[in-house]
C-alpha cells in the first residue's frame, strides 16, 4: 500500500502573504518605512552594532525549546480526491494561513529598539556561526543577533514550516547551485525572498521563489505568456537566479554585496558605495562588504543580509533550539513526463485520480491549468510512483481533450498558435538592453554555440539594437 504526501501551494497562495484587499506579498526582506536621512549619531551607533568582537570559543550550552505538537497529514493514496483535498485544505489552514497572519509584524518588521531576550550568550552564537564555513561571510553582530533570536524564539514555528518545505525545494535548488559552482548557502535566499512560495507575487510584480521581475526574468531566459510563467517554475527560476547571482558576484567580488544587489538592484548598491566613498575593493578589510555601506542602503535591504544570515543559522542549528520541521503533504520523490499535445490538468487528475491541487502545487508555472504544448513540448511533474501510471494511461488521458479543452480545440489553428510565444517561432531577434546571449539562447530553445555560429560571433558580447538569427 502506497502513501503519498502533497503540499498545497495553489495559485491562490498569494493570499497567504497578503492581507485581505492587498495585492502585495510580504517576504523576509520587507521592513520598516524607509529612512531617507540618517543622523550622524545614528550612523555611528549602527556602525558600532556591526563591529565584530572576537571572543574565545566557549563550551556550547544547549537550551532546547518545547517540541511543538504535530499532526500526521500522511494519507492513503487510495482515498478519494475529495477526502484528499479536504485534508490538504486543513493542512493549508493550520500550517500556512494562520501562521502568516502575523508574518510581517513578527518575522520581518523587527523592532531594533526592543531589548534582546535570550539565555544564550553571544559567545555561543559566535562559536556556532564560525562552524558555518562558507565563501559567504556570515559574521555576527547585534543586528544579526536580533534576527536570530526572533527566528529561533517567537517565530520558531515559521522556521519549522520552512524546514518542511525545504525537503522538497532544496534538493533541486542545491543541484542547480552546484552545477553553476555557487555556494550552497544561497539556497536560503528563496526563504528570504518568498518564504519558499513559488506563486508569491510582490506589490511590484516580482514573482516566484526567486522574486524575478518580468524584464529580468525574460533577460535570463524565463518564458512568460498568458498561459505559462517560468518565474514560478522552481527549477527554471533557480537556474536563472544562479546565472544572475553569478553575474552580480563578478561585478562586486563579494557575496554580501552581490546578495544585496539581488534584493535592491545594482543601481542602489552602486549609489550606496558612492555615498560611502567606497568601491568594490576598498573596504576596511581590503574588500568592501555589505556592512561597509549598511547605513546608505534602502531600509528593506538593510534587513536582507541579517535575515539571510539568521535563516542560515536557524536552518543549521534548529535542533539546538528545539525547532522541528513541519512536514507538508508533499511528494518528496517526483519526476517529469514530456507532454507533446495541449493538455488540461483535469485530463490527468480525472484519469489517475490525483487531486488537481496536487498537480497545481507540483506545476505552478502553468497559470490556467493548461500545458500549452502546441508547437513545442513541455514537462509535467508528477509523484514518482505516478509516472508509470501516466504512461500506461496516456492514450486515455489524451482522449479527454475534447471534454476539457473544447474552447481551444474549436478554434482555428492560427488562433491556437497565438497562445504560443512569438519567441518560439521567430527567426531573428533584436537585442534589447539587459539581454545576454545565454538568456536569448534559452528563450529560443537553442544553444549559445549555435547563436555564435549562426551570427559569426567571436564572443558572447552583444549590443542593444543588434539583430541576431535565432533559428536555422
Amino acid at each position: 500500500m502506497k502513501f503519498l504526501k502533497y503540499i498545497v501551494i495553489a495559485t491562490a497562495v498569494a493570499g497567504v502573504f497578503a492581507a485581505p484587499g492587498c495585492s502585495h506579498v510580504t517576504s523576509l526582506t520587507q521592513s520598516r518605512a524607509p529612512r531617507h536621512t540618517i543622523p550622524a549619531a545614528q550612523q555611528a551607533t549602527e556602525r558600532a552594532m556591526v563591529a565584530e568582537v572576537a571572543e574565545p570559543t566557549p563550551v556550547i550550552r544547549e537550551i532546547p525549546a518545547p517540541a511543538p505538537q504535530e499532526r500526521d497529514y500522511t494519507l492513503n493514496i487510495s482515498s478519494s480526491p475529495q477526502v484528499f483535498d479536504a485534508a490538504l485544505a486543513e493542512w493549508y489552514a493550520n500550517n500556512v494561513v494562520n501562521s502568516f497572519g502575523d508574518f510581517f509584524s513578527q518575522f520581518i518588521d523587527i523592532d531594533m529598539d526592543e531589548p534582546i531576550v535570550t539565555d544564550i550568550p553571544d559567545s555561543v552564537y559566535r562559536a556556532r556561526m564560525r562552524m558555518i564555513v562558507s565563501p559567504i561571510s556570515m559574521g555576527f553582530n547585534d543586528i544579526i543577533k536580533r534576527y536570530i533570536v526572533s527566528y529561533t524564539g517567537r517565530n520558531a514555528s515559521l522556521i519549522g514550516r520552512m524546514l518542511g518545505l525545504s525537503k522538497f525545494y532544496f534538493p533541486m535548488i542545491e543541484e542547480e547551485l552546484a552545477k553553476h559552482g555557487l555556494p550552497l548557502e544561497l539556497r536560503m535566499l528563496p526563504i528570504v525572498e518568498s518564504a519558499l512560495n513559488p506563486t508569491a507575487v510582490s506589490h511590484m510584480g516580482a514573482t516566484g521563489l526567486w522574486q524575478f521581475m518580468l524584464a529580468t526574468g525574460r533577460s535570463y531566459g524565463l518564458e512568460v505568456t498568458s498561459m505559462i510563467d517560468d518565474r514560478r517554475d522552481p527549477v527554471l527560476a533557480t537556474r536563472a537566479a544562479c546565472r544572475y547571482l553569478r553575474d552580480l558576484y563578478r561585478m562586486y567580488g563579494d557575496w554580501t554585496l552581490a546578495i544585496a544587489a539581488y534584493n535592491c538592484g545594482p543601481g542602489n548598491v552602486n549609489r550606496a558605495l558612492q555615498r560611502a566613498g567606497l568601491t568594490g575593493t576598498t573596504g576596511e578589510g581590503g574588500t568592501t562588504t555589505f556592512w561597509d555601506i549598511y547605513p546608505y542602503l534602502p531600509s528593506e535591504t538593510r534587513g536582507y543580509i541579517p535575515a539571510f544570515v539568521a535563516v542560515n543559522y536557524a536552518y543549521t542549528f534548529h535542533n539546538q533550539h528545539g525547532i522541528k520541521p513541519v512536514d507538508p503533504p508533499l511528494p518528496i520523490s517526483t519526476d517529469t513526463v514530456t507532454v507533446h499535445r495541449l493538455m488540461h490538468f483535469n485530463q490527468v487528475a480525472s484519469t489517475l485520480d490525483i487531486p488537481i491541487e496536487a498537480l497545481r502545487a507540483l506545476n505552478p508555472q502553468y497559470k490556467e491549468d493548461i500545458i500549452p504544448a502546441v508547437e513545442r513540448t513541455y514537462a509535467l511533474r508528477l509523484p514518482q510512483h505516478d509516472i508509470s501510471r501516466f504512461i500506461a494511461h496516456e492514450a486515455e488521458i489524451l482522449a479527454k481533450d475534447t471534454l476539457y479543452l473544447a474552447r481551444f480545440l474549436n478554434q482555428p489553428a492560427e488562433n491556437l498558435r497565438a497562445e504560443v510565444t512569438a519567441a518560439a517561432t521567430a527567426t531573428t531577434y533584436t537585442v534589447k538592453s539587459g539581454d545576454t546571449l545565454g538568456g536569448i539562447a534559452q528563450r529560443h530553445r537553442v544553444t549559445v554555440a549555435q547563436l555564435r555560429q549562426w551570427n559569426n560571433l567571436r564572443s558572447d558580447l552583444i549590443r542593444p539594437g543588434q539583430r541576431l538569427r535565432v533559428s536555422r
